[in-house]
Formats: C-alpha cells, sequence, structure tokens
C-alpha cells in the first residue's frame, strides 16, 4: 500500500480536526437556542428583554462549552487558550479601541465623518451585548478552530493567510462589499491572528476584536456594513468623501487609514512575537 504524502495526510487530518470543532462549537449553541432557551422562557416566564439577554449569554456561554469539550475530549488537553489574563484582556480590549480610533478620529477631524445628531446610551446596553458574544464567538471559530487546524498542517504563515482570506470572504454578503473589503479584512484577520499567536489567549483576541467594534458602532459610521445596529448607536453621523478614504457603505473597516494602520501593527506585532520567542530559547 502507497502511503499519502505526509502534507496530504496533515491536510486530511486539519479537516477532520476543523469539521469536528466546527461541529461541536455548533450543536452546543443550537441545543441551547432550540431546547433549552424556550423551555427556560417558559418555566421563568421572561419578557423578550429577558429573553434577548439569556439568548445571547447562553449562546456565548454554549460556543465557549462545545470548544472546551472539544479541545478536552478530542485533542486531549488543558484549553489553556480560555485562562483569564487579566492584564492581556484589558490591554487587549483598549488597543481595539484605540487602532481603529485611528481611523475614525481622522477621518472625523478631517470633516469625512460628521455628527449630525446624540441620540443617548439607551440603545446601548443590548448592542455592546451582541458585540461581545459575536466577537468571542468569531474568535473561537476563526483563530480557536480554522487556525490552529491549518497551523498545524501547513504551518503558521500559511495559516495566516488562508484564515484571514476565509474571514475577509465571509463578509461578503454584507452591504458595500467588494474586492478592496476583501483585501482590507483580509488584512485585519491577519493582524487578529497575530494577536492569537502573541498571547495563545481567545479571551486576548476576542475583547480586542469586540472593541474595536463597539468603537466604531459607538461613531453611528457603519460597522462591517450593519445597519441594523448603526440606527441604535449614541451617535448620528453621516460621512463624506471617496469610499477608499471613508470606508463608505462597510464604514471605516476598509479606509486606507485602517489598511496603513494594519501593515504597521502587524509588522510591530511580529517584531515583539520574535523576540519574546528568541528570549525563551
Amino acid at each position: 500500500m502507497i502511503k499519502a504524502p505526509l502534507t496530504l495526510r496533515l491536510v486530511g487530518q486539519a479537516l477532520l480536526k476543523l469539521a469536528l470543532a466546527l461541529a461541536a462549537v455548533t450543536l452546543s449553541m443550537l441545543l441551547f437556542r432550540s431546547l433549552l432557551l424556550p423551555a427556560l422562557a417558559a418555566v421563568l416566564h421572561l419578557g423578550e428583554p429577558a429573553i434577548a439577554v439569556l439568548r445571547r449569554s447562553g449562546i456565548l456561554a454554549f460556543a465557549l462549552l462545545g470548544y472546551w469539550l472539544y479541545v478536552r475530549l478530542h485533542e486531549k488537553r488543558a484549553v489553556t487558550e480560555l485562562r483569564i489574563a487579566p492584564l492581556g484582556i484589558v490591554f487587549g480590549a483598549l488597543s481595539g479601541a484605540v487602532l481603529i480610533s485611528i481611523t475614525t478620529l481622522s477621518l472625523f477631524a478631517l470633516g469625512n465623518y460628521e455628527v449630525v445628531a446624540v441620540r443617548g446610551m439607551q440603545g446601548v446596553p443590548p448592542i455592546a451585548g451582541a458585540i461581545l458574544a459575536a466577537a468571542i464567538i468569531e474568535e473561537i471559530v476563526f483563530r480557536g478552530i480554522v487556525f490552529r487546524a491549518l497551523e498545524g498542517a501547513l504551518g503558521t504563515v500559511m495559516a495566516v493567510l488562508l484564515q484571514s482570506l476565509v474571514f475577509a470572504i465571509m463578509h461578503w454578503f454584507n452591504a458595500g462589499a467588494d474586492l478592496a473589503m476583501v483585501l482590507a479584512l483580509t488584512l485585519i484577520g491577519a493582524f487578529w491572528t497575530c494577536v492569537f499567536i502573541a498571547s495563545r489567549n481567545l479571551w486576548v483576541v476576542g475583547l480586542h476584536h469586540a472593541a474595536w467594534n463597539f468603537a466604531i458602532f459607538a461613531t453611528g459610521i457603519p460597522l462591517s456594513g450593519l445597519e441594523d445596529w448603526r440606527a441604535k448607536a449614541p451617535l448620528e453621523s453621516i460621512y463624506h468623501g471617496p469610499a477608499w478614504l471613508t470606508g463608505g457603505e462597510f464604514g471605516p473597516e476598509t479606509s486606507i487609514i485602517t489598511a496603513v494602520v494594519m501593515v504597521v501593527s502587524i509588522a510591530v506585532l511580529v517584531r515583539w512575537t520574535r523576540k519574546q520567542q528568541a528570549a525563551k530559547t
């Protein structure tokens, strides 16, 4: 019997890991949403606001549970990427808000973004919860599952590129999506993967992602082409000027300013990570 080439076998193993991990997380979330949530809502006689909070928190908790069970039962190791690292989490959240604010504040200063009304904070808490849950679940999927599976088969660099491209393409059906969006989100996805490589912690990269998204939402500018959340932002803003500068309908993530910030940030983070790794050897 002729053995399959090593690379081919590694790819096959990676695809199996990918399928099993995604199934574990997806089935866990479906279990909560389809069975436990309706039962809890009926037994506790919850109103819609309480159900919405329970839905978001429960889906997130069961996504984490599904991932934890996959790692413990299939990979048979400690789930170190879910350890609580307070300083890293705080730094991740702050840096996430700061980095995208370089773009948004620059465009407000240039007059390309303009605040036209102040709505207040009434609609913020539920959106903040949704942003947090969505960002952490995305990081579980793309960095915890897809990247780690590809890294084991193809190496770190190729895994970063492929996973980041998939991350970008998954946003194709959002408003304002085009090839420029794919390039921009590939860069952003690569940066978040570099954050994960540097920290090996899903909370750090998840809070970075969530704070980034919340900082966009708070300005009233489009967030990844999503208009529903924009209508509940504390500020109502409009944008003027070319899409390559403002991000247009998709939002500041596709601005050339964000692209430059990401290229510089990736270079700095890669250099820092290499120094840290060299210091350990």
